[in-house]
């Protein structure tokens, strides 16, 4: 693996490998393997390969490895923050009861965000299912491969676990190394059992990438949870597809553009429609977006709107929350609107944001009529899963006495993958990343090298991104900016 992840400042990660998927049946038939991309086979089994892990070498002893987590971009961080502020356990008993002292104070972390290859939710309706699995067993695979050895991993993105988790387990089992794996998704659905009312039902919102919504986690996982615990009562599930919310976070730019003034081309964002992905012109005094700073950008042919295109994070959240409420309205299904499962780590970033749009809602009012008012509760939780994320690898840890006695030097090592250099220009967009014809267009087995990690910088991290980390997530901005030689 040494031609994958060195120890110089760029990490490189070469595309050469691939995912290929079989049926059960055709897979036994044709290549013995099982129903997992190609490339965790070559890491656990084929020393020939560029991708061999050898798990043969892991650590035994690992409880002073840092923790391994990774996103498809900087979103993730806020699981980090979760993951520094807990304090639900005491620190020399392991007991679950709070002592002051944040329970991973001794711990140390390994961070990558797959910027390069963002949006993870988009790759599954563009027909590159089988490519995102193998995206998510590479970012494994950069946690526990020379020199990157960590002691467990955690996917803190939603999109990857709905199509990864599986394929990680059984590499992990393959390894034969006893490293385990925790996603998002489960905690999610257990955070919500510990809110929801067993004595009233009510409706559950969850907002997520395309391609999670797609998948069916959320929706299945939450039936499957709640029926365990008894749950008896009416429920409703409003899946939220919020198509290029997380991509606006982390400025994509064919989601969004800070120096554009009119609509662009390029922009592969919500459009003009009046399904749950798009933006209902009948409902703009219902958005309320904000159009200061070309945060919209607009066309119109006379009184009628021809293009309106969103220009700001929070004008994605403020339509994915509209859309969702909107939906609950027309099912009329009697219940209100009591849970918002953040199923994406990008959108603590603007809890704000959200719950303005929720009061907003309630006060709407047209010809006397308030049409939102009685579906939504008046205390609305926003679960986001990333603190029960934290709990459950703390117990995992702890479970397997793998909790750190204390660490020397960095508590963490940020990474962030950015397009190859010497990249054809030509598969890149005037702002230098991945076209997206070219990133959605890419087959498994590919040989090309598109992407590679570096550690976070000023460099490969936009100014925004940056003042919104530091005002959200004080605890891990404090870590990124010790280890980045002060370039923030």
């Amino acid at each position: 693996m040494e031609n994958l992840f060195t120890t110089s400042r760029v990490v490189t990660v070469v595309l050469s490998a691939a995912i290929s998927l079989w049926s059960c049946s055709e897979g036994k038939k044709n290549t013995g393997l099982s129903d997992h991309p190609a490339i965790i086979e070559q890491a656990t089994g084929d020393s020939t390969s560029p991708y061999y892990a050898d798990y043969s070498k892991y650590p035994v002893q690992r409880d002073t490895l840092p923790i391994g987590m990774f996103d498809s971009g900087t979103g993730g961080l806020t699981v980090m923050e979760a993951f520094l502020a807990l304090d639900d356990f005491n620190n020399e008993t392991g007991e679950p009861a709070p002592d002051g002292k944040p329970d991973f104070s001794n711990e140390k972390f390994v961070f990558l965000a797959d910027q390069a290859n963002m949006p993870y939710g988009v790759y599954n309706s563009e027909g590159k299912g089988d490519y995102l699995r193998e995206l998510v067993a590479k970012d494994a695979l950069f946690l526990t491969t020379a020199p990157i050895r960590t002691k467990i991993v955690v996917i803190a993105c939603n999109t990857a676990t709905a199509y990864g988790l599986g394929d990680i387990e059984y590499m992990f089992e393959k390894s034969k190394t006893g490293l385990s794996v925790i996603g998002v998704i489960n905690a999610g659905t257990k955070a919500l059992a510990d809110n929801i009312s067993f004595d009233e039902g009510g409706a559950v919102g969850v907002m997520a990438t395309v391609g999670t919504i797609a998948s069916g986690s959320y929706d299945r996982t939450i039936r499957k949870t709640l029926k365990e615990k008894g749950f008896a009562k009416k429920l409703e599930i409003i899946n939220q597809p919020g198509l290029g919310f997380a991509e606006a976070v982390d400025t994509e730019s064919n989601f969004i553009d800070p120096k554009a003034t009119a609509p662009r081309d390029l922009y592969k964002g919500p459009k003009i429609g009046t399904d749950s992905l798009s933006i209902n012109p009948d409902l703009l005094d219902v958005y309320k977006f904000d159009t200061k700073n070309n945060a919209l950008l607009v066309t119109k042919s006379g009184a009628k709107y021809t293009t309106i295109q969103l220009n700001s994070p929070g004008n994605y959240a403020r339509l994915h929350l509209v859309n969702l409420v909107e939906r609950l309205r027309q099912k009329n299904a009697g219940v209100k609107l009591s849970n918002i499962i953040l199923g994406c780590t990008h959108y603590p970033y603007f809890k704000d944001t959200l719950k303005s749009v929720l009061d907003e809602m309630r006060n709407y009012s047209k010809n006397g009529v308030f049409p939102y008012k009685d579906l939504i509760s008046e205390e609305v939780t926003f679960i986001d899963p990333a603190k029960y994320v934290a709990r459950e690898t703390y117990l995992a840890l702890k479970g397997g006495k793998l909790l750190s006695p204390g660490y020397t030097g960095n508590r963490a090592k940020c990474f962030i993958t950015v397009p190859a250099k010497g990249l054809d220009s030509l598969k890149l967009d005037k702002n230098g990343n991945l076209r997206y014809e070219y990133k959605y267009g890419r087959d498994t087995l590919s040989k090309e090298k598109s992407f590679e990690a570096e550690m976070f910088s000023s460099k490969n991290i936009q100014a925004e991104n940056v003042s919104r980390i530091k005002k959200r997530l004080p605890l891990t901005f404090e870590l990124i900016k010790n280890f980045i030689e002060n370039d923030f």
